[in-house]
């Protein structure tokens, strides 16, 4: 089985949510899916595994959480390149220029994003978000599948 490592930070659980249903798309696809929150990995982690998704919220002025994804993250980023990736989260505001940044960062250091954008649901993701989290889990898993 092709593994999958699901690495989020969530404040209110809006993000928590979307890396269960990311899971549950990944592994509807085939994958192995492990989620974690980033509290409770390394980088070193989850370079072991095929694919990388990561969550966090938009936060301050629209940036990723800076406790602990944004060190994470920038740790993580020296080692993307050529690696598939998929980025997600949850905002209350704003338009979505803390997941466009982060993508952009991403793709900077050479990594395979998955969506070139990202994947941003407001709020709490329910209905239609709820499918789009699942089809990005399922496009995780034929990304790795296939390779």
């Amino acid at each position: 089985m092709a593994g999958i490592i699901i690495v989020y930070w969530s404040g209110t659980g809006n993000t928590e949510r979307m890396a269960e249903l990311i899971a549950e798309g990944a592994t509807a696809g085939g994958a192995e899916a492990v989620r974690k929150a980033v509290s409770q990995t390394t980088v070193a982690e989850a370079l072991k595994y095929d694919a990388i998704a990561l969550g966090s919220p938009s936060m301050g002025t629209e940036v990723i959480e800076e406790g602990e994804m944004e060190p994470f993250v920038a740790e993580l980023e020296k080692s993307v390149e050529g690696r598939t990736l998929a980025l997600f989260g949850s905002y209350d505001w704003g338009d979505g220029e803390w997941m466009r940044n982060w993508a952009d960062r991403m793709k900077g250091q050479g990594a395979k994003l998955l969506d070139e954008q990202g994947l941003a649901v407001h709020l709490t993701p329910g209905g239609e978000d709820e499918e789009h989290c699942r089809d990005l889990g399922r496009r995780l898993a034929k990304a790795i599948l296939k390779a």
